[in-house]
């Protein structure tokens, strides 16, 4: 099954050069390219739906920022990976609140951005080192922009929460807990419930983000 892209730049040469390479990709097909958010709707609004849009930020008339949260307002089904030449963690952040699946730089290796459509067309989100570890800085306890109240945890619970958060396997967690395996697997799933997140790198993110544990 082919996944469709389209992609929103204003620089028409890098965007250009982009859609031949993901065009020589075997599974993807680029639908259109778009000057700007603005265009971008334009497309929309004739049903050119892509799968999945990779996002400028710095454009014309309809910058990122409002771009994306136009789509994850009324096209929540279409997924973002930002591709940007900017690497501030509240643009980031900012980003990310704004429902994005994943965030490149510009400068990245065309092997990056396969792996990045790889992940977000088959798991959903692509959580590269690069964007975990600018979100581990910015979204710390306190974060103004949180609207998530802190959810109430049981010892056993924050006990598993915090032993996820080491390179440890969950059959070791098990072991250490002195429980099942499947016993563990219940314990992630309650947390994944709790803290509305669906992966082990977003439930470890969002419990720093509340200050639920410290690494």
């Amino acid at each position: 099954m082919t996944t469709t892209i389209a992609i929103a730049d204003d620089h028409s040469l890098l965007a250009q050069a982009l859609s031949d390479l993901i065009q020589r990709i075997e599974g993807y097909d680029v639908l259109y390219v778009a000057e700007n958010g603005r265009d971008l709707l334009r497309h929309l609004n004739r049903k050119q739906i892509p799968d999945i849009v990779l996002l400028d930020i710095n454009m014309p008339e309809m910058n990122g920022f409002e771009t994306a949260q136009y789509l994850q307002q009324h096209h929540p089904d279409v997924k973002i990976i930002v591709l940007s030449m900017f690497d501030r963690e509240e643009d980031v952040a900012r980003m990310v609140r704004f429902g994005v699946r994943g965030y490149l730089l510009k400068g990245c290796r065309p092997s990056e951005l396969r792996l990045a459509l790889d992940d977000v067309s088959k798991k959903g989100f692509h959580y590269s080192d690069f964007l975990t570890n600018k979100l581990i800085r910015n979204l710390a306890p306190g974060d103004k922009n949180g609207t998530m109240p802190k959810p109430l945890l049981n010892e056993r619970e924050l006990t598993f929460l915090k032993l996820a958060c080491s390179d440890l396997t969950y059959t070791e967690i098990a072991d250490i807990m002195c429980v099942a395996p499947r016993t563990v697997d219940g314990y992630r799933e309650v947390l994944f419930q709790k803290l509305n997140v669906k992966s082990k790198t977003g439930m470890i993110l969002e419990a720093l983000r509340l200050g639920l544990i410290e690494l």
